[in-house]
């Protein structure tokens, strides 16, 4: 079973992303990045490993050939 110190709430997750937190409610919803609940609260989570991963995804360089 994950420790809840592998969680962050939604602040701590959007300044690790360098994002507005409602960017990352709205990438959450989307499911760009992994999201999960607190079962007694109901609280947005996100596991550290799934933000880092989404990180090096978003990292990688883009193709842009000229045409």
């Amino acid at each position: 079973m994950p420790k809840l110190s592998e969680y962050v709430k939604t602040a701590e997750a959007a300044e690790i992303l360098g994002v507005a937190q409602n960017t990352l409610r709205k990438w959450a919803e989307r499911g760009d990045v992994p999201m999960h609940r607190n079962p007694a609260n109901g609280y947005r989570l996100f596991k550290r490993s799934d933000l880092e991963r989404f990180l090096q995804q978003i990292d990688k360089p883009v193709d842009r050939k000229k045409k």
